[in-house]
């Protein structure tokens, strides 16, 4: 298991979080909901991202932009737009509020809708005339899908992330696309599960494609995995976080000296192995101590590395600052509220 790969395991479309409209100028779509992360592609046509706070970005055939919560954003044909906005979040999906008829998320041509998907977060929504985006003269088509992001886990891929991000056409994506434009303009058998999965095949292609563009600043931990003796160590640090590293250990593990790995991993990831695995180890610990309500802090102290339950209570404290049931207590009062 890689670092990527674990931090973005939590981050995973489902049912309703996708959405799907074909849009006539003017429109002025308003995502409400701040989902954690939601990404924003045209079929074709073009508009703009106006995010909260934000300068707009264009929003051309064949791109993509990601917009971290828990900041709003609209959608619109023109900076500047003449359209009211439509808020488009969890009631934008009903007829009766302008939603789709369609569970599967895509609007019939003809028909004057909010198209997105019955129930969901990340709607979008058909806020022209229906006759032009029937024909096709001058029609956007728009795909959303918004991301919840459960867990630690998956906020420290979060936090390596700015607010709006963009990649442009002509990558791994592209194809992606290809397959969504093909899925979407058919009604059949399993389509929302097979549009889950493409939408997150086409997050996982947009975020490698922005960490690796030219000039820019990944996270640490991504240029890391690349390197013939850091990679090899994170690698093993995270397919077992449970084991009894020590540097040495690491260093037999990757074919190096104990200094070489010491410096290399410091001088590459920002700090030294054995302090990346204590973090991570309270980054799984936080997760397990919310989603495994039945066990004790010593049960969960073991499942990460710690045979002594208050070593790894004084370890938890000093990376997360709060004690382990303290951290429960809370975390799952702030869930039981969001429910």
């Amino acid at each position: 298991m890689d670092a990527f790969s674990d931090l973005i395991r939590g981050v995973r479309a489902h049912g309703s979080l996708f959405g799907a409209s074909t849009l006539s100028p003017p429109w002025a779509l308003h995502f409400v909901d701040g989902a954690p992360l939601t990404l924003c592609t045209v079929l074709s046509g073009a508009g703009w991202i106006v995010p909260e706070h934000r300068p707009p970005e264009p929003l051309r055939a064949r791109e993509t932009i990601v917009v971290r919560g828990p900041a709003t954003f609209t959608f619109v044909d023109e900076v500047g737009t003449r359209a009211e906005p439509i808020a488009c979040g969890e009631h934008c999906a009903t007829p009766e509020q302008g939603g789709t008829r369609h569970r599967r998320g895509w609007n019939d041509p003809g028909e004057d809708d909010c198209g997105g998907d019955a129930g969901g977060a990340g709607d979008a929504g058909d806020a022209g005339d229906a006759q032009d985006a029937g024909d096709g003269r001058g029609a956007t088509t728009l795909i959303v899908g918004a991301y919840p992001v459960r867990g630690e886990i998956s906020r420290r891929l979060l936090d390596a992330l700015p607010v709006v991000l963009r990649v442009e056409s002509g990558g791994a994506a592209d194809a992606v696309l290809d397959h969504l434009a093909a899925e979407v303009s058919v009604d059949t058998p399993g389509q929302q599960v097979v549009l889950d999965r493409l939408l997150d095949w086409m997050l996982v292609c947009t975020l490698r494609e922005w960490f690796d563009r030219p000039g820019g600043e990944p996270p640490a931990w991504w240029a890391a995995q690349r390197d013939p003796v850091v990679g090899d160590a994170l690698r093993l640090l995270h397919a077992e976080p449970a084991a009894p590293w020590t540097v040495a250990a690491l260093a037999d593990h990757t074919g190096v000296s104990r200094s070489t790995l010491a410096k290399r991993f410091a001088d590459l990831v920002g700090e030294p192995p054995l302090t990346y695995l204590t973090r991570w180890r309270m980054t799984l610990a936080a997760d397990l101590l919310v989603e495994r309500q039945a066990a004790t802090v010593a049960d969960i102290a073991r499942t990460v590395g710690y045979s002594d339950p208050f070593g790894f209570s004084a370890a938890f404290k000093r990376v997360r600052g709060i004690n382990p049931s303290e951290f429960r207590r809370t975390a799952t009062t702030l869930t039981g509220l969001r429910n």
